[in-house]
């Protein structure tokens, strides 16, 4: 029970999330109890009859029969709700209390409906996402605790899955596996292995999830009239993401910067980091109970797109890249386990930096329905070659991928060879070392020249301007 002076502060603080105040009991009931729910499905609150909304006293007087139908209608919030009700005496004029607890078993409805507190107003959920996401922040329905009855970890899993785990989770080999799925919360209390556990140990979780895939495509142009190509991976969310790296990579352009006898240095025009970063957040809080829409990763000329079903969660939304709250907690803790998240929360910040320190703009994040962010393309073809010290020693153009520049570094330290001696050297057959030297013929970097028998392959120039 509060005391006067707890009160005359809660009033002299004015409305907010954990505090109501009504000169006096509405005349339908039911709406004081409509606050009541919304306290319960909170941080619990205090309603104080006979205070206005200037946080001036009025001096009030419950009788027996507003009283009871108080607590009548309290009792019809499900699961029960206990509540506090008493009065208190403030400068001889009484204000009446209702202490209402934040509930240990949320979601607490009432009239088949569910109430929850923002900012100082009480709201009603109305639609499937809302609900949704106020369950999920309740620790109740999240998709990847749901038990999965037709998985059976022990047999269904998939072995190099589990010892990819063991490996990036630093986990000892003498540890049993039993030990290890235990440990790490993958079944519920009846033994049932949960849906996380499937989607991400399981060999093609994708038979029972269909939604639960990732997506490719590469458009032609800034919009998505020609698709030049499109892939679809499934398997575990783990082989997912290095699936949907893999694919990234082939398709962006890469550089590569050489000095003296040390290893080259790859210079991407988006820092991988940051899709690592996208694809992670996208399969770890993506909306698994939306069957409709799957994880895309869309590639345009001009930029690259990665979405998720499932907007941001309203606790996540008022403070964005500064707060974190999964919808599926196991996925997001298999994956932390494995060191491919850093900190809770940081994910946003990094990218940011990321696109900062290589000079782009900053990624663009849209969060209603879908989750989508948005990196900017800064596409040029130019080349930039010098065959300094007889290496390839600046940037090379973005457009060559790692063989063809294996080549244009062989020729830099081997000029002349043929075909063949291409092939043996960069360990790759006849035919595909044809095809890049075709290519690289193409782009005006190297030629042919002597007898056809005889003769064999040279940088074009020395160096190769814009």
């Amino acid at each position: 029970m509060l005391n006067t002076e707890t009160i005359q502060s809660l009033i002299d603080s004015g409305e907010g999330y954990n505090v109501e105040f009504k000169v006096r009991v509405p005349s339908k009931v039911r709406e004081l109890t409509e606050e009541i729910c919304a306290f319960a499905n909170a941080d619990g609150g205090y309603l104080l009859i006979g205070v206005d909304d200037n946080g001036q006293v009025v001096d009030t007087n419950l009788e027996n029969d507003k009283r009871s139908a108080i607590q009548g209608s309290i009792s019809e919030i499900s699961p029960a709700l206990h509540c506090e009700l008493y009065s208190v005496n403030l400068v001889n004029k009484t204000v009446w209390v209702i202490d209402v607890p934040s509930g240990k078993d949320k979601p607490y409805i009432f009239s088949g409906s569910i109430y929850v507190r923002e900012g100082a107003n009480s709201q009603k959920l109305h639609t499937a996402e809302e609900m949704r996401s106020f369950f999920q922040e309740c620790n109740k329905i999240f998709f990847d605790h749901i038990p999965c009855h037709w998985f059976n970890i022990y047999m269904d899993a998939d072995e190099q899955m589990i010892k990819d785990f063991r490996t990036e989770a630093k986990l000892s080999p003498s540890t049993p596996d039993k030990q290890i799925f235990e440990n790490l919360e993958l079944f519920t209390e009846n033994g049932a292995a949960k849906n996380g556990a499937a989607m991400f140990f399981g060999k093609q979780p994708e038979r029972k999830f269909p939604h639960a895939i990732t997506r490719c495509v590469l458009f032609k142009g800034t919009n998505k009239v020609y698709i030049i190509d499109d892939k679809t991976f499934g398997g575990s969310l783990y082989q997912q993401y290095l699936q949907a790296m893999s694919w990234l990579e082939s398709k962006l352009q890469v550089a590569y910067k050489i000095e003296g006898a040390g290893p080259r240095e790859e210079i991407w025009e988006i820092p991988l980091t940051v899709f690592k970063e996208a694809i992670i957040n996208a399969l770890s809080h993506r909306d698994y109970y939306e069957q409709g829409a799957s994880i895309m990763i869309e590639m345009f000329d001009d930029r690259v797109e990665i979405s998720n079903p499932g907007g941001l969660l309203p606790v996540v939304a008022k403070d964005f890249g500064h707060k974190s709250m999964t919808r599926n907690p196991l996925i997001f803790g298999l994956f932390t386990r494995m060191h491919l998240v850093e900190r809770v929360a940081s994910g946003i910040p990094r990218m940011q930096e990321a696109m900062r320190e290589a000079n782009l703009p900053e990624p663009e994040f849209h969060t209603e329905g879908m989750f989508t962010a948005v990196f900017k393309r800064q596409i040029t073809n130019s080349a930039n070659y010098d065959t300094v010290n007889g290496r390839v020693n600046d940037i090379v153009n973005d457009t060559i991928n790692e063989n063809e520049q294996a080549i244009l570094n062989l020729l830099a330290t081997t000029p002349g060879l043929n075909a063949s001696e291409i092939s043996k050297h960069i360990n790759k057959s006849l035919r595909t070392t044809m095809r890049y030297i075709k290519v690289l013929q193409d782009k005006n970097l190297i030629e042919f020249r002597g007898a056809p028998k005889t003769g064999g392959y040279f940088l074009k120039n020395k160096t190769y301007g814009i």
